[in-house]
């Protein structure tokens, strides 16, 4: 009498054909993707969590902790003079700045889109402001202001155009449009070649498609190449939202933040708050770091939104 098991033989041919996996490979895309989530957790996720438990201790000016201090730190900078014009300020600083920065850009990569003679040498050009170091940019440009011997200075006093040397930087009415005047030129080559790359990606045929059926060329653009643009166009605006809030070099190489706090954004303010309470510092950073987030998925709900209904 033969005994005959219900699975042996399907179980053999597949057992056969199916190789076992290794140690290694079971790991699946983990090895792969493991260095990089490392890498993320040591350098985001570990500073945000010690800059939050950072906010809740009070800590001395040498950098001794002290002891818990709960809201207290919290408390602190919401009760600051300041904290509402600095928070005005930076909505303005980072409206104003992105939105000239993402039309200047479109225009320039509306331009370069163009064939011309001597736009090789006009893309290499707008990539200096990119290349050169924000800092270096910032401070070149506080020296072209100066009030002794400054260029802007002596240029405008020779042609006549102002009575004597201003001190630019030294009044928030003048020293707030000359930042974002420098804010906007160090952020237009990221955008204006993002937003390039998107409109070397619309298809020549659907020009063509427009042109035979007489679409004009305000129409086209309109109809056409702003909705193709949108993704690289959304790209462009979230990357300089965070950037431009985010925005420390530019402010504190050319006015510190001063006078006071006059010309500060809460980034400039986060680290002013530093020299007093490192606290209270840590706090003000971790508002900022939870602004960032709402106005970045904010924006891209909003985007999400408009594309649903389009």
């Amino acid at each position: 009498m033969s005994t005959h098991s219900p699975t042996s033989p399907a179980r053999g041919a597949r057992s056969a054909g199916t190789p076992r996996r290794s140690g290694f490979a079971r790991l699946g895309p983990l090895p792969w993707i493991g260095p990089a989530v490392l890498l993320i957790l040591l350098v985001v996720v570990w500073p945000v969590v010690e800059m939050v438990r950072t906010s809740f201790l009070r800590i001395s000016i040498s950098g001794f902790v002290r002891g818990p201090a709960g809201f207290g730190k919290y408390e602190k900078l919401f009760d600051e003079s300041s904290l509402s014009s600095v928070l005005l300020a930076t909505v303005v600083w980072t409206l104003v700045v992105v939105a000239v920065t993402m039309v200047v850009s479109l225009a320039l990569a509306q331009l370069f889109n163009q064939r011309f003679p001597g736009r090789r040498v006009t893309r290499w050009a707008l990539i200096a402001p990119w290349a050169a170091s924000v800092v270096m940019t910032a401070i070149g440009f506080k020296w072209m202001l100066n009030q002794t011997a400054g260029v802007l200075n002596t240029a405008m006093t020779d042609l006549g155009l102002i009575d004597g040397p201003k001190d630019w930087l030294g009044e928030p009415s003048t020293a707030w449009p000359w930042m974002m005047f420098v804010a906007v030129f160090v952020s237009l080559p990221f955008t204006t070649y993002t937003l390039l790359a998107g409109l070397q990606t619309v298809p020549e045929e659907v020009y063509e498609a427009a042109r035979v059926d007489g679409t004009g060329t305000w129409q086209t653009y309109w109809r056409i190449t702003l909705p193709l643009l949108r993704p690289a166009f959304l790209v462009g605006v979230v990357i300089n939202l965070i950037n431009v809030f985010n925005s420390f070099p530019v402010i504190w190489s050319m006015t510190h933040g001063g006078p006071a706090s006059d010309t500060a954004t809460t980034t400039v303010f986060m680290y002013q708050l530093k020299d007093s309470d490192i606290g209270e510092s840590a706090a003000m950073s971790v508002v900022n770091f939870a602004l960032v987030v709402i106005m970045v998925v904010a924006f891209l709900k909003a985007g999400r939104w408009n594309e649903e209904e389009s």
